[in-house]
């Protein structure tokens, strides 16, 4: 039976729904960086002739993330290039102080220190060295929509105001 004909998966095996797609200026650095960072693993690497990374794959945990570098021929480009990235990653992880600690060690830039949340994790985000933002988490108390609001709302009013 050919492949053309032979019935798949929707999703393919070791896949979720939804896979983030980094651009990244320099992206087999990146790959290094998410190695001593994040623990990732990598799946797979497509080379171009110049060197370049058409695509490769990562997992961290059980989830795959798929980059290559940026390249303006097909509108790809980064947010070093770009100047920012309008998203975030969400990273769960065992230990959120030790993967943050190890990510600020290894480059990344602190934007919000690690602290408990009133939504019940204890995380900090940061920017890795190629512009992409990452919320590095460990979810420390099961909350109800109910206690998570509560707690919101005590915490806005007791904000500063101005």
């Amino acid at each position: 039976m050919s492949t053309k004909t032979k019935k798949v998966p929707p999703i393919p095996a070791g896949y979720s729904s939804v896979t983030p797609y980094l651009t990244i200026k320099g992206a087999a650095a990146a790959i290094d960086f998410y190695k001593k960072s994040f623990g990732a693993e990598e799946v797979m690497r497509m080379p171009m002739p110049d060197g370049s990374i058409a695509h490769a794959e990562i997992r961290i945990g059980g989830s795959v993330i798929m980059l290559h570098d940026e390249n303006p021929q097909w509108n790809a480009l980064s947010p070093t290039t770009v100047g920012n990235s309008s998203s975030s990653i969400m990273l769960y992880v065992n230990d959120c102080d030790a993967v943050f600690n190890r990510a600020v060690a290894n480059g990344a830039t602190v934007t919000m220190p690690v602290a408990d949340q009133f939504y019940g994790d204890r995380c900090g985000n940061v920017t890795d060295p190629f512009g992409h933002k990452w919320c590095i988490a460990t979810h420390i108390e099961e909350l109800t929509p109910e206690e998570i609001g509560a707690r919101a709302q005590k915490m806005f009013a007791e904000a500063p105001k101005g």
